[in-house]
Order: C-alpha cells, then structure tokens, then sequence
C-alpha cells in the first residue's frame, strides 16, 4: 500500500489510552451499496443511506470509496468538468493517480496517500480525471471521496485549494504499537493533522495488523464513524462484526474502539479503515446533484449562477473540435 507507512511503527509517537474514557457503543451499521459515478466508474457509498443519513452523518454529505479496482487499458474514467458550491471535497489516494483541475487554476497530480481538499464555497468549477498513462496502460486505483458540509455562513466563502502530500500527514501509531494512524485533518490524543478546515473534523486512515486493537480519544461534541476500505474486525465495546465495504456510526462516549481480525484477509494483509467525525452544523439541507445548500431557492439560484458563468469557466484548452 503506498499511503505512507513507515517500516517501524514501534518508533513513533503513540496516542495514549485512557482506561476511565465511556467508550462509543456502535447505534447503525451498514453495508455500502455500489453505483457508478462521474463518466461512469464504480464506487461504494456507506453514507448517505437508509442506515446513515444526513441527519446521523452531520456534518458530512457523501462518502465515496474508490476501487480498489485494477483497470486494463482504456477502462479508467474520471469526472469531468462540473460545478460545485456550498460545501468542501476531499479526495484521498491511496493507490493509484489522479489529476485535478479547477477554475481557480488549482489542481495538480495526488498520488499515492496524497490529499486534495477544494473548498467550492461560493462556487468553482473542476475536473478529477486518471493522467493519459493510466488510461492508456490501466493499473491499480484505490481512494476515497468525502464531501463536508459548510454551515449557512460559510457557504459564500472564496474557493480554495489544499494539496496535502503523503509526506505532511501526520502519522503515530497505537497505544501498543500494533496500528498505524495517518492523521489527514483534525486532532487526536494531541496530535493534529496538517488539513485545514471550515468546519471542526477529523479525518483519519488506519491500519491494524492482525488482532491490533486500535482505541482512540474523541471529543463528546463530535459524532463518530469508521468505514473499512480492506480486511475485517470489529468495533465498539458490544464487538459488532465488520468487514469492507460496510461502515458503522458511533453512539455518545469518550473513546471508541477498532480491533483487527487475526486473519484481516485484504491486500495488505491488514485492516485498513477510515475513521472520521466532527462537530454537527444542525442546518437545513437543501440538495441537488453537485449543490448543496440550505433552502430550495438557494439551490434554484446555484444552477442560475452555474448556466450564467459565475462558478467560473472551463479553460479553453478542453475544447476540441468534435
């Protein structure tokens, strides 16, 4: 797995466990159903769901896992040119490449435990597409996509652009050594990630060797999630059984809990999980395709800005001669 893992997690900082923490009990579980999206490549989506809804996932929108997927030749896609406003994206690779552009001239290649964070805010135009090699030679691909929320006055803040690199995560390892946390965005047990957010969150990617159990403080104000991208094992103080592909919310408590499987199965012969949480906007949402926002009118409005060119304009470089 190329998402940055150092050789000996022994050697790095450790987040303390705290043995009178109420640990989070899991209240949903559920498993993500598979649909295609952008030009028409696959993803699973745990949230939102029947399971999972807006209300429960507070303050994220979407969670899109990516793959893992080993495309042949010609069979990549992307997502072309479309609009977004009235909340964050953030695309994580873990495998694989990805090129990005928008109309604010941000954009560039995430590779390999890379993070793209693009607030649309007031609006913005971009494409996510595979570089040309990948779609001529084919390869392996493996990411996320999760969409974040804006509360109403942050809606209409300027776009902007983050390129975290693999190398800034911040990475620290379990109370006993046995699971890798990558610290994208947010604090945990001290230690905070270098994604800088709108809205108060934390976002992280683990990996347990098998039977590692991983405990982890959270703040009582933040909801509490975990979706596994690879192997298997099981959550919270009543052990709910988990594997890849489905994903839990988290009740009310001080800590939660992730152990590994003693035969996680996957690719990495590990379990590899997203864990992710943050303090609810409890707003209205209105939502539409590639907008969302707090009232129907507002979302009317967005598609009037869009067609009318003040998200912005794709470069004239995209257009061919058909």
């Amino acid at each position: 797995m190329p998402a940055i893992t150092p050789e000996r997690w022994t050697d790095l900082p450790r987040i303390a466990e705290s043995a009178d923490a109420l640990e989070r009990p899991v209240v949903r579980l559920t498993t993500a159903p598979s649909l295609l999206e952008g030009a028409g490549f696959p993803v699973r989506r745990p949230f939102p769901s029947r399971d999972i809804g807006f209300r429960e996932a507070d303050p994220f929108l979407l969670l899109d896992h990516m793959g893992a997927v080993e495309y042949g030749p010609g069979e990549a896609k992307g997502a072309p040119w479309h609009p977004h406003r009235g909340f964050e994206t953030v695309t994580y690779m873990i495998d694989g490449v990805m090129r990005h552009r928008d109309s604010q001239g941000g954009g560039g290649m995430i590779t390999d435990g890379d993070t793209q964070w693009m607030t649309a805010g007031a609006g913005i135009l971009h494409d996510e597409m595979p570089p040309e090699d990948l779609v001529a030679k084919g390869g392996l691909f493996h990411g996320i996509q999760l969409w974040v929320n804006l509360p109403r006055a942050l809606k209409w803040t300027p776009p902007r652009y983050q390129s975290l690199e693999a190398s800034h995560v911040t990475v620290v390892a379990s109370a006993r050594g046995d699971a890798l946390v990558r610290i994208i965005a947010g604090e945990v047990g001290g230690f905070r990630g270098p994604g800088v957010t709108w809205t108060p969150i934390t976002v992280i990617h683990a990996s347990l060797e098998p039977g590692a159990r991983l405990v982890l403080p959270w703040p009582q104000e933040f909801n509490a999630m975990a979706y596994v991208l690879t192997g298997s094992g099981d959550v919270g103080p009543n052990h709910v059984l988990i594997r890849e592909g489905q994903g839990v919310l988290f009740g009310s408590g001080q800590s939660l809990r992730v152990t590994a499987s003693q035969a996680p199965a996957g690719p990495t012969g590990r379990m590899e999980v997203l864990i992710l949480g943050g303090q609810p906007i409890r707003e209205p949402i209105a939502s539409y395709g590639p907008f969302v926002m707090n009232t129907h009118a507002e979302i009317v409005q967005a598609f009037e800005d869009y067609q009318s060119g003040k998200m912005g304009q794709i470069p004239a470089t995209d257009f061919r001669p058909s």
